[in-house]
This record gives C-alpha cells, sequence and structure tokens, in this order.
C-alpha cells in the first residue's frame, strides 16, 4: 500500500478519533482493566496527545487533553463513571506496572 505522508496522517488521526470515540461510549470499561489488560488507559491516550502538542509549539493544558480525550473534564467523568478498583485489580497493577503508573 503506497500513500503519500498527508493521507497517512489523516487515516491515523481518523482511527485515533475512532479510538477516542468508542472509549467515550464504552464507559463501564475502567482506565484500571485498560492499564492490565493493554498497558495504556484514557489518561496515557490523554497524555500522548499533549505530547504531541507539546513537541508541535500547540498550547494545551493537561486539562484540555484530558477533557478531549473522555468528552467532559476528567473530574466529572471520574464522578461519574470511575468505580473503586477491587482489592484483585490493585494487586494485578502492582504485578503489571510494578514501578507505578504516573498519572
Amino acid at each position: 500500500m503506497a500513500i503519500d505522508d498527508k493521507t497517512r496522517t489523516e487515516l491515523e488521526a481518523a482511527a485515533f478519533r475512532r479510538l477516542v470515540d468508542h472509549l467515550k461510549t464504552r464507559t463501564d470499561v475502567q482506565n484500571i482493566d485498560l492499564m492490565n489488560l493493554a498497558g495504556f488507559c484514557r489518561n496515557c491516550l490523554s497524555n500522548w496527545l499533549k505530547e504531541a502538542a507539546d513537541a508541535q509549539g500547540v498550547a494545551m493544558s493537561k486539562d484540555e487533553s484530558r477533557e478531549a480525550v473522555y468528552g467532559m473534564p476528567y473530574e466529572t467523568w471520574k464522578a461519574k463513571y470511575q468505580g473503586s478498583a477491587t482489592p484483585e485489580q490493585l494487586e494485578t497493577m502492582k504485578k503489571v506496572h510494578p514501578h507505578g503508573h504516573g498519572h
């Protein structure tokens, strides 16, 4: 498949938007589950978005990048959708990420 850089960027951006939209609809999927199974979560995506903005010299705060991924302020999402982690989830997190997860 031979595509130019502009088209590749547009396709990658479309896939990213679809992933973010999918995660917005799947509020039942907790970040700790994403971290334990896939090694990334919504906060990781928002951090990656902010890092990309920083690299391009685009002003974007951590709150703004999180709102772009969550579709609402992070604190609102946490209050509405974030459940308490079970002891099993926390134990898995310690095994999968022994040095903690920097959020």
